[in-house]
Parts: C-alpha cells; structure tokens; sequence
C-alpha cells in the first residue's frame, strides 16, 4: 500500500538583514562672515554722533535766543568772576531810544541792513588797511559776545564765521540789534542800554538824547578806557561824527531794517 506523501516541512525564511547605511554627516551650514568693525571705525563713528549732537543743541541754542531774552553770556560770567559781579538787565528794543540803534549802527556798521553777516567792502578795506582797522559787523559781534569767548584765536574766528550766516537766516535784524544793545560793554562790568543809560546818565534808556547816544556809542569800541558820562575830546568829536551818521541812515533808509 503506497504510502502518502508526507508534508515536507516548509523552511522558514529569515528576512536578509539589509545593511544599515550611514548618512553622511551634514555639513554645518555656510554663515556669511560678518567683518569685524575697527576700532578706529567705531571711534570715528562715535565721533559723528557726538558732532551731530553738538550741531543740533547749538542750533536749537541760536533758536531758542531769537526769541527768548539772553539771560547771561560767556563774557559776562567771565567778567563777573572777575568784577564780583556785572550790571545788566534785559530790556526790549521796543523800550529804548531809536536813536540809540542808529548810534549803535552807524558807529559800529553802516551797511548792516545790507549785508548778509558780513560786510565784504569792510573786510577789504582792513585788509588793505591792515590790522589798524576792524572789520567786524554788528552780528558777527552778536555770535563772539552771545556764544563764543573773546580773544583773536583762530578757532574762535572759524566758529564766528559759521554761526553767523546762521544767525542771520535764523533772527531778525531788528533782533539781531536787539540782542546787540543788551550785550553790549560799555563800562566795566555795565552790560546794556539799560544799565548804561542808569550809569552815565541817570536815565532810562527809552529817554536817551541824541547827544547822550551818540557818546555811548562812542565808547563802544573801548568800553574800559572810554567814558561817556565825562567824555574826553576825542569822545565829543567822536560822538558828534556818530551824530551825523544815525541822521545819515535813517535819511537814506540803511535803518529801515531795525526800525518800525
């Protein structure tokens, strides 16, 4: 009897282990180099930032004065240490003579109503002249008396001349004569009209004569060896040549720009 066929066992299978493949490590990502800043690149950056900062106080300086009374100069404050002190009180344009802003003006800078800051034919005649002779405008004598020291030192000059176009495009040139008259010397540690006119003459400065201008005026130039109040010669002849020059430019109209 033929025997059955019998069930072969059937191998197992084993999966093939499949080989394990290694990824490649990955490579750091590129970073753009971001150069480092030089020292003196960082120095002359903060050197930028430290003048703009200048700039603008000193322009917000120039701004805040062609409206707000100068209370204090570098001047005075030098002088008072000096003195033990200073007289000057503010007054408004409004409440001095007339006839002192013409003085002053025709003393000091006939043209002012037409110049830019600087009076060019002044400057060339000094220089043709030589250093006997001054060539300094009414606002250029604003710049040095309301923010800068006095002396003839070249970076006091250099700051003159760059802050004073800004002051005339930023001020008045009644203000500029305004703030002229309250700064200005005229005796020892006597700042202003308002405190001269009381010093040499005992009067406000809204009751000063044309004679009593014209001396104040005069001493303008030389406020420490100069005397209004008790004039020496050379103050009477000068005074009487300022008389005629403030009756010159309010007849020809180089007034017209400080004036009513």
């Amino acid at each position: 009897m033929a025997k059955a066929p019998t069930k072969s066992k059937a191998t197992k299978r084993t999966p093939s282990k499949a080989k394990k493949t290694t990824k490649p490590a990955a490579m750091p990502k590129a970073t753009a180099e971001v150069p480092q800043e030089s020292f003196f690149a960082r120095q002359r950056r903060r050197f930028f930032k430290v003048l703009l900062a200048v700039v603008a106080l000193s322009v917000a300086w120039i701004l805040a004065y062609s409206v707000v009374p100068v209370f204090t100069t570098p001047y005075m404050i030098a002088e008072g240490r000096k003195t033990g002190g200073v007289d000057y009180q503010w007054v408004a344009l409004e409440d001095v003579a007339p006839v002192l802003a013409r003085s002053v003006v025709a003393a000091e800078d006939a043209n002012f109503c037409e110049h830019w800051g600087f009076d060019l034919v002044a400057i060339k005649a000094a220089i043709n002249e030589g250093a006997g002779r001054g060539a300094s405008t009414i606002s250029q004598q604003v710049v040095k008396n309301t923010f800068l020291w006095h002396g003839h030192s070249w970076p006091r000059k250099a700051l003159e001349a760059l802050v004073t176009p800004v002051v005339e495009l930023t001020w008045s040139k009644r203000r500029i004569v305004e703030v002229y008259l309250n700064i200005a010397e005229f005796d020892e540690g006597v700042f202003g009209a308002e405190a001269a006119a009381y010093r040499y003459f005992g009067v406000g400065p809204e009751d000063l004569t044309a004679l009593q201008a014209a001396q104040l005026a005069a001493v303008l130039p030389s406020p420490k060896l100069r005397d209004a109040g008790n004039p020496s010669a050379f103050v009477r002849r000068r005074a009487a040549q300022i008389m005629d020059g403030a009756a010159t430019i309010r007849a020809d109209g180089r007034s017209d720009c400080f004036e009513d």
